[in-house]
């Protein structure tokens, strides 16, 4: 099996592989795939059996590296399918397998063929769009709390709301620099945080190649916030980045709600937030907006013959 590396070039071409695809983790989306790479990993593809077979490859961690599970138009792959298919790629294991779809396949199933073990850290936080883009009710007290005291600061006015567009980019980079400054993230390069500005910066230059879409938000002529969006599923999308600036108070939950209302089309029900790593803090603040659902995550390694 050949794999190539992909890029931003080969979108238009992979794309229909992720149109309707089921899988409710955020690590099936084409645009993330594509802003996450860095000088130490890159994606890759090859095609086997009318599917679309996506690896991550690391250039100084090989223990890493891993596939997704298939993107096919209508294939189902059987376990014993899955661990030829793994073999034969010569990638360790499968990563991001979703909770559902190991329910859906058989979890004794899998087990004849693959070690099956979760990834806490991967589990991603699972919201009714209803409920963040309207915050109705008590459990939302305290954000409602928040919005009312960043508008009383900053009347209609001041704040502009606007999809980001080609000719925004330059000030987005410069923004996401800012929010790097205020956080200390460029302190070390290999933290989450660092990567994630890489991600983010990527994601911001993709804006107008792929099927993300982009809010921002500026105060008084100043942008000091961004979002930026996706679907996953047929009914699922993924808030994929969003920053604000953390000085402002209750900037980031006015912001929340206007990205959760305006950044997803009507057939969307649900958003996913993606997972929290194992930070307590970002823990706390992905739970304080009650989830209907974390998705769990799972690791797939072929058992011996």
């Amino acid at each position: 099996m050949k794999f190539q590396t992909i890029s931003l070039q080969d979108y238009d071409r992979l794309s229909p592989y992720f149109t309707n695809q089921t899988y409710p983790l955020c690590s099936y989306s084409l645009p993330s795939l594509l802003s996450w790479q860095t000088k130490a990993y890159h994606p890759v593809a090859a095609f086997s059996r009318d599917s679309l077979i996506i690896g991550a490859d690391y250039a100084h961690q090989p223990e890493l590296r891993h596939l997704i599970l298939p993107l096919g138009k209508g294939k189902k792959w059987q376990p014993e399918e899955l661990r030829d298919l793994c073999r034969e790629s010569r990638f360790p294991a499968f990563w991001f397998a979703p909770e559902s779809w190991i329910k859906e396949t058989g979890k004794e199933a899998l087990e004849t063929f693959f070690l099956v073990e979760e990834q806490s850290a991967y589990a991603d936080y699972i919201y009714l769009k209803e409920d963040l883009a309207t915050l109705k009710g008590r459990k939302y007290a305290k954000k409602r709390n928040l919005i009312s005291q960043f508008q009383r600061t900053y009347s209609e006015d001041r704040i502009e709301i606007r999809p980001i567009t080609t000719g925004d980019i330059p000030e987005c980079l410069t923004f996401l620099e800012e929010w790097c400054r205020e956080r200390k993230c460029d302190r070390d390069p290999e933290t989450d945080m660092a990567c994630e500005k890489i991600a983010a910066a990527n994601a911001i230059e993709m804006i107008d190649h792929t099927d993300y879409k982009g809010l921002k938000l500026s105060l008084d002529g100043n942008l000091v916030a961004f979002g930026i969006a996706n679907r996953l599923t047929s009914d699922m999308g993924v808030l994929h980045f969003e920053k604000a600036l953390g000085s402002i108070k209750g900037l980031y939950q006015y912001f929340d709600k206007e990205c959760c209302a305006r950044l997803f089309s009507p057939d969307i029900h649900f958003i996913n937030k993606e997972s929290d790593m194992d930070e307590p803090g970002l823990a706390h603040a992905k739970s304080s907006y009650h989830p209907v659902r974390r998705e769990r995550s799972f690791v797939l390694t072929p058992k011996a013959a």
